[in-house]
């Protein structure tokens, strides 16, 4: 699994990284959505990776994603931002249009 990460989206997430050690970790959030299968690619900035991640490629910064919940996200990925919103695409569809700041940095 490999992610790029675009300059826009790397500026922000640089804004919004108060340590300099800290993770991009891919994650599919479930909550609210009836059951394990429904749910949206999204992302969040946490402090260490965990046994049960696995290493996303990224030339960028360190990105993890659960090993469980790889599945769920393409073999090629690129996260943009668009002066609002990041948003999570694959060369074969948009993964999550509309990832907010709020929710990426909530974990910090």
């Amino acid at each position: 699994m490999r992610l790029t990460i675009t300059n826009q989206a790397l500026d922000k997430l640089t804004e919004l990284d108060n340590k300099d050690n800290t993770i991009l970790a891919l994650s599919y959030d479930t909550e609210g959505c009836g059951c394990g299968v429904n749910g949206m690619p999204t992302i969040a900035l946490i402090d260490e990776k965990e046994e049960n991640h696995q290493q996303v490629i990224c030339d960028q910064r360190e990105v993890v994603v659960h090993k469980q919940q790889a599945t769920f996200f393409a073999n090629e990925m690129t996260l943009d931002y668009n002066g609002a919103t990041f948003r999570l695409t694959s060369p074969n569809e948009m993964l999550n249009p509309f990832i907010h700041v709020s929710t990426v940095s909530a974990t910090l």
